[in-house]
């Protein structure tokens, strides 16, 4: 029998990831939303690594490069 197969992907959503970015990129609530809270965190306290993080992450999402915090790739 034929059982085709998956590749496992993250519950949370690649346009909702990048809209928190843009919006709220130097708070970090991106990586809040998809589990890399010690990266959020640094985010917090540096306001987005200085905004260059945010545009790096922005850029990262955009094309579908971005992971959660267990390597799966976020999901449309």
């Amino acid at each position: 029998m034929f059982r085709p197969y998956y590749a496992p992907v993250s519950p949370r959503s690649r346009w909702l990831a990048l809209l928190l970015c843009l919006v709220f990129g130097v708070l970090g609530a991106h990586r809040f939303y998809t589990g890399k809270v010690g990266t959020g965190l640094l985010y917090l306290c540096t306001g987005g690594l200085c905004g260059l993080g945010v545009v790096w992450d922005a850029a990262r999402l955009l094309f579908g490069w971005y992971r959660d915090a267990y390597g799966l790739p976020l999901i449309y």
